[in-house]
């Protein structure tokens, strides 16, 4: 598997974050269309901390065609984003990512996935702390859980990381998409401070370590 390098290219920068990600923003529309053969089209739901990052990150990825932002892994219908905060719902805040099966595979989209945050944290990226927070793998196939649980395991076996790898690997559930102020919000608000401290510099590091799997 030869994902170790540009994992390890990644693991050495620190999200390191001025505030949690919730502070309202403008409501936003995301602009992004499925133009896709259906028939290529899968889907799977990643929570890797904040979703601004998540969302960001992917947007950018050759052959994902969608990403939105939303909760998964809880137990309360209809989760908003306040009663997520409070940790009192079970959610995880997640990016529901559909992609072209053709394009990208399950492989290059958890070595993306893996590369681009901290997973040997529990309920923690950088300054946001919480279970909302945790690392996790929604599969929607067995496909993608065996193939998410051989990277783990690979991944720990060569010690790729200091610490074991904490991410849950769970069948998906429900998706319930978040409100429409947290879609697309990084390219609407780029200015804002955590997105100019946060995120964009784990942009400009994926558009180096992995400019290949880039859109062009």
């Amino acid at each position: 598997m030869q994902i170790f390098s540009r994992i390890l290219a990644f693991s050495f920068f620190l999200l390191i974050s001025l505030s949690a990600c919730g502070q309202k923003q403008k409501k936003t529309q995301s602009n992004q269309n499925m133009t896709t053969n259906s028939a290529n089209l899968e889907t799977i739901t990643l929570g890797a901390g904040c979703f601004w990052c998540v969302e960001a990150v992917f947007q950018r990825i050759e052959g994902v065609t969608k990403v939105e932002s939303g909760y998964s892994g809880g137990f309360k219908d209809n989760p908003t984003y306040k009663e997520v905060c409070s940790e009192t719902t079970g959610h995880a805040e997640v990016c529901q990512l559909t992609y072209d099966k053709t394009k990208v595979s399950v492989e290059s989209i958890l070595e993306v996935f893996f590369g681009t945050h901290d997973p040997t944290t529990r309920n923690r990226q950088g300054n946001d702390v919480g279970t909302q927070y945790r690392s996790a793998i929604f599969y929607h196939t067995p496909e993608q859980k065996a193939i998410a649980e051989k990277v783990i395991k690979t991944l720990n076996d060569e010690k790729v990381f200091s610490n074991p790898i904490v991410t849950e690997v769970t069948e998906f559930k429900k998706f319930y998409v978040a409100e429409d102020y947290h879609q697309n919000y990084y390219n609407q608000n780029g200015s804002q401070s955590y997105c100019y401290f946060v995120i964009r510099p784990k942009i400009e590091k994926l558009q180096k370590v992995f400019k290949d799997k880039l859109k062009k």
